[in-house]
């Protein structure tokens, strides 16, 4: 179940949502899985320490965050994954694993990977992996201010392209 706090936090600020309960879906590939959407649609939360200043870094379900990159955009000498031990706290009442991408919420700075920026709506964990939220990029964007850039490994970046430009078309002309 999403917490409450993230659905009073959504309502709190005028954020329309759809809740998608599901099957147990541990990682994004999952939840893609589950759902059965294309998975340019699906947003993972990564948390990535930065200097020590956790982040949260939100790419496409199906792409690994490119360390490198980060750690460049964000003019840090450092940056690698978290543990969960690292922060597992900043998340109250979230399932470990199914860490929201709403920083304001927890007090944590958001990058956005800029191939998310082209989806009208995207999925994400909401601290549950048995419920997704849907949620209008502009929204998400507008209540989180994030930092968007390309953060994604570029062989995942080019799966990701070719998909979010073939499937979209497929996708609009039998959802429209």
């Amino acid at each position: 179940m999403i917490p409450v706090a993230i659905q009073q936090y959504l309502r709190r600020h005028r954020v329309p949502f759809e809740r998608y309960a599901h099957a147990r879906a541990e990682s994004a590939t999952e939840l893609v899985e589950v759902l059965n959407v294309p998975g340019w649609r699906v947003a993972k939360s990564v948390i990535v320490k930065a200097n020590r200043q956790p982040w949260i870094v939100v790419v496409p379900a199906l792409a690994s965050v490119d360390l490198r990159q980060v750690r460049d955009i964000l003019g840090v000498h450092t940056a690698r994954l978290a543990t969960e031990s690292e922060f597992v706290d900043h998340f109250p009442g979230c399932e470990p694993g199914a860490e929201p991408p709403f920083g304001e919420l927890y007090g944590l700075p958001v990058a956005v990977d800029e191939s998310l920026s082209l989806n009208e709506r995207l999925l994400f964990r909401a601290g549950s992996h048995e419920e997704a939220l849907e949620l209008r990029f502009q929204d998400f964007a507008r209540l989180e201010w994030p930092l968007v850039a390309s953060f994604i490994q570029p062989l995942a970046a080019e799966r990701g392209s070719q998909a979010s430009y073939s499937s979209p078309m497929e996708e609009s002309g039998a959802s429209a």
